[in-house]
């Protein structure tokens, strides 16, 4: 997912690449990406130190904003005769699924380096990802499943509009059969002052985007970053795990 692309910028790049600075996302997997996915990118680049992050606009983007607003608008793109600080190229072809360990958020390693670590939370939204398609994509996985008995999984859509798209969708049905908690719309567990605080020792899987030490509840509790797919599949599992087992 995007976040994995996100958290592998900031594993290789650290948290201070784009320090008052902007990103410019382009290329074909850009392209490809749908817009909650390209937010989602976008969101976490203040992460990265950046002050503005965005991917070049196109028909999609056109597309969302006609379907928000009947005002006119003009698309913002870069002059042809652009000059840019710096360029990385990625290749995220082959990419596995990524994880930001505890306690900063360019801490970050491939899944299968920290699969099977112990989590007492998992917690999908937020910001970052809490969008339709983040919780459509956990709900997927959680079908036919359960939350393992020793995990709370915690859902908060990130709008009311998304909260009533996975009530009439029978998403919400599916989150609540596996044994998560929907909470409303708002912030939620990711700033550690209601619904979802973390204990002393305890460990929690977020698709939110911080992990620093007290963000979630005890400053003697791990808070590990990963997609909401990886949220899901940890859930299920009890410990972090690679949702490509599902």
């Amino acid at each position: 997912m995007s976040k994995d692309i996100i958290l592998k910028i900031a594993g290789d790049y650290t948290a201070e690449v784009a320090t008052y600075k902007s990103i410019e996302f382009t290329g074909k997997t850009m392209e490809d990406l749908s817009i909650a996915s390209r937010i989602t990118m976008s969101n976490f680049s203040l992460e990265l130190g950046a002050k503005f992050a965005f991917g070049v606009p196109d028909q999609k983007v056109v597309n969302w904003v006609k379907a928000r607003t009947n005002k006119p608008f003009e698309l913002v793109k870069p002059d042809e005769d652009a000059v840019y600080e710096k360029t990385y190229e990625m290749d995220v072809s082959n990419l596995e699924p990524q994880i930001a360990c505890p306690h900063t958020v360019d801490n970050v390693k491939p899944v299968t380096e920290v699969q099977g670590t112990k989590v007492h939370q998992a917690f999908l939204g937020s910001c970052t990802n809490g969008r339709f398609e983040d919780i459509e994509i956990a709900a997927k996985i959680l079908e036919g499943n359960k939350v393992h008995e020793d995990v709370r999984l915690i859902v908060t859509p990130a709008s009311q509009e998304i909260w009533l798209k996975i009530a009439k969708t029978g998403i919400a049905e599916t989150l609540i059969n596996a044994d998560a908690i929907i909470c409303n719309p708002n912030c939620g567990a990711c700033f550690g002052a209601h619904q979802g605080m973390l204990a002393p020792g305890e460990n929690c899987i977020s698709s939110s985007n911080r992990n620093f030490r007290g963000r979630m509840g005890s400053e003697n509790a791990g808070i590990y970053l990963g997609s909401p797919a990886t949220v899901a599949a940890s859930a299920i599992k009890g410990v972090i795990a690679d949702p490509r087992e599902f």
